[in-house]
């Protein structure tokens, strides 16, 4: 299973599946969900049957033995060539009835008319889940919800106690806010001789979610991180930067890498998970007596959260059956079922409050679940459903020459979102 984004690369399991090519053909289906539940559907996963065959096989006989007159065939695809295979699924007309979908997935789908509107056709459905999640699956410039919610992730902070208390600062008061954390930085920065950095990462968009930004425009047609509030905060990084309290190799840091210097006591905070944990035990006790575990740092109050969603082709031939199947999979039976064998997070409101997330019970799994568990009840998805890999990459670049002092942090959020306006434009 891939792993989602920067903030949970090295957590175990991944954030991402959608859907294969049998099912509908492409005639157009209702959008009446109201009718008799019967028909055969299909229903595809990205690469996970390897891992959780055993889950989805109870999942489509207990869905049957509900509705004897449904029959569902699950496919599950490798990982490699996803999106294509959506891509072409969808213009042969053989996109199937029930597909998993990331919001970045669904966008063009739901623009092609192709993702049946939760909010028309199964709308008694929403007060079931989380509002931020049943709202990540909805499209800028279109009135709408594309997928149910399924699955959630998200990553608390990890931070060395240590490097703070040598700083002069509160290792039990560790930085919420960015003031807070810029005002730290450069104190751990400097009290440490350039030694020790706080960060291991350039911005990345979620940041500047958090930070405040607007992103984009309410019509989806135009990108907005570069205004004031944006350029504050990629100059905030910049004096950073300067000050080596941002790791000097940031620019082209991987997950890996920055794991590794939180390992060796070159910087001081770190997003991750359990595994690392573990890993800290192994590898570094003395890391490991000093780890303090924090919420991701916001301005908004609101961490961001990744959120994968499970889509209902338009143009089923069995609206009933794909619609009851797609909440089926996703309710709050099957998802708490789903998140113990796979370190995710359910999207149905209230499960969180279940002990299972609330209770710790002094391993280092339960430690970091219930931290993240905690801060998703408000969780958004900051990652606009439009902003693509190759925009993510433009925005890199442009913070990377910024950083370096080669244009100022403003020419670098003007230059980013005229590149990424354009690709936008090219989306269609």
């Amino acid at each position: 299973m891939p792993i989602p984004r920067r903030a949970l690369v090295a957590a175990a399991v991944a954030l991402v599946l959608p859907l294969s090519a049998c099912g509908s053909g492409d005639s157009g289906g209702s959008t009446d969900a109201s009718g008799r539940i019967e028909g055969d559907i299909t229903f595809q996963t990205w690469n996970l049957r390897a891992n959780f065959k055993p889950y989805f096989e109870g999942v489509v006989a207990d869905f049957e033995k509900k509705y004897p007159g449904t029959h569902v065939k699950w496919i599950d695809q490798p990982a490699e060539g996803y999106a294509d295979k959506i891509s072409a699924d969808a213009a042969g007309g053989t996109l199937p009835d029930v597909v998993n979908v990331s919001p970045d997935l669904v966008a063009p789908l739901a623009k092609a008319g192709l993702a049946l509107d939760l909010d028309k056709s199964a709308a008694r459905y929403k007060k079931e889940y989380l509002a931020g999640a049943w709202a990540g699956h909805q499209v800028p410039g279109m009135t709408g919800t594309y997928a149910f919610p399924w699955y959630l992730n998200t990553g608390p902070l990890f931070y060395n106690k240590s490097l703070f208390e040598k700083a002069g600062l509160d290792a039990a008061q560790p930085p919420t806010t960015y003031d807070e954390l810029f005002t730290d930085a450069l104190r751990l920065a400097d009290k440490s001789d350039g030694k020790a950095a706080t960060l291991a990462n350039v911005p990345t968009i979620e940041d500047f979610g958090r930070y405040g930004v607007e992103l984009m425009n309410k019509e989806g047609t135009a990108f907005s991180f570069n205004d004031a509030k944006g350029v504050q905060l990629l100059t905030k990084y910049k004096e950073l930067y300067d000050a080596k309290a941002l790791d000097p190799q940031a620019l082209t840091a991987t997950p890996e890498s920055s794991g590794k210097k939180f390992l060796t006591g070159a910087v001081a905070m770190n997003p991750g998970s359990a595994l690392d944990l573990g890993n800290f035990k192994k590898q570094a006790p003395n890391l490991y007596k000093n780890i303090g575990i924090t919420d991701q740092i916001t301005s908004t109050g609101k961490v961001n959260m990744y959120v994968m969603g499970v889509m209902v082709n338009s143009r089923t031939k069995h609206t009933p059956a794909a619609v009851a199947f797609a909440h089926f999979v996703t309710d709050a039976q099957n998802q708490m079922s789903f998140a113990k064998k796979v370190a995710i997070f359910p999207s149905t409101a209230g499960s969180l409050d279940d002990p299972y997330f609330t209770k710790e019970d002094g391993t280092d799994e339960t430690r970091v679940r219930v931290a993240a568990a905690k801060s998703l009840k408000n969780a958004v998805n900051y990652t606009p459903v439009l902003f693509s890999e190759q925009m993510k990459t433009a925005l890199r670049n442009e913070i990377a020459k910024a950083l370096q002092g080669k244009q100022s942090p403003r020419t670098a959020l003007d230059n980013a979102v005229k590149a990424c306006d354009t690709l936008l434009r090219q989306q269609g």
